[in-house]
């Protein structure tokens, strides 16, 4: 099983630079690959790849205190 990368790089949505998000520490379960970074301008930037529930409840979530439950 491949694993996941732990950093990528997307466009920031505010002013276009570029903006790096780290995977988040979670259960050591594959339905979700939380990532989640900051960029230059402020503006933070989530992704998720994995369960498409639990990545639509992560993206939804102001990323305080989410937890992926089974």
């Amino acid at each position: 099983m491949l694993k996941p990368a732990r950093i990528l790089t997307f466009k920031c949505a505010k002013c276009s630079k570029a903006v790096k998000v780290f995977l988040q520490k979670v259960s050591a379960c594959s339905h979700i690959q939380p990532y989640q970074g900051i960029c230059d301008c402020g503006e933070v930037k989530r992704h998720a790849t994995g369960n498409k529930d639990a990545v639509q409840s992560y993206l939804a979530s102001n990323g305080e205190g989410w937890m992926h439950h089974h």
